[in-house]
């Protein structure tokens, strides 16, 4: 019989799905194929992967007994960072202050801006925590 999934697995599933519509959404931009429509899709979809991420990371350290003074995004990143789940702190607080500024304002050359990150950094860092939690999720406690 299998045990019943926790909360931190069905947010971890949202997050892949969010997490591979955004890489989807880079291979089109890479291939030339995103006109500015399709670049604020992108966009959209690298607000709510950011969000789900810290979400998913919230909710599996809270898994893991970690109890949290504050749950604010950069307090559940710090945690994430002192246990080994993510690796690259200014990357995902970089990630977090473009989400934020992305939400609340509509600049042509900053969207170029942020996608060239995702590209370059966010997505990378969305890789590794897919790999860590990917690994957790099976059961196994290297994560």
């Amino acid at each position: 019989m299998m045990a019943e999934k926790q909360r931190w697995q069905y947010r971890f599933d949202n997050f892949k799905r969010a997490y591979f519509l955004l890489q989807e959404a880079a291979e089109r931009h890479q291939s030339g194929e995103l006109d500015q429509l399709a670049k604020e899709g992108m966009i959209q979809r690298f607000e709510y992967c950011t969000e789900l991420a810290w979400n998913t990371i919230k909710d599996y350290l809270e898994s893991q007994n970690v109890v949290f003074k504050q749950i604010t995004p950069r307090a559940v990143l710090k945690e994430a960072i002192a246990a080994n789940l993510i690796s690259n702190g200014e990357d995902w607080m970089n990630a977090l202050d473009a989400r934020n500024k992305m939400s609340h304002t509509y600049d042509v050359k900053r969207f170029d801006a942020v996608i060239e990150k995702i590209e370059t950094r966010y997505l990378n860092c969305f890789a590794e925590l897919h790999e860590k939690l990917s690994v957790a999720y099976r059961g196994d406690d290297d994560a």
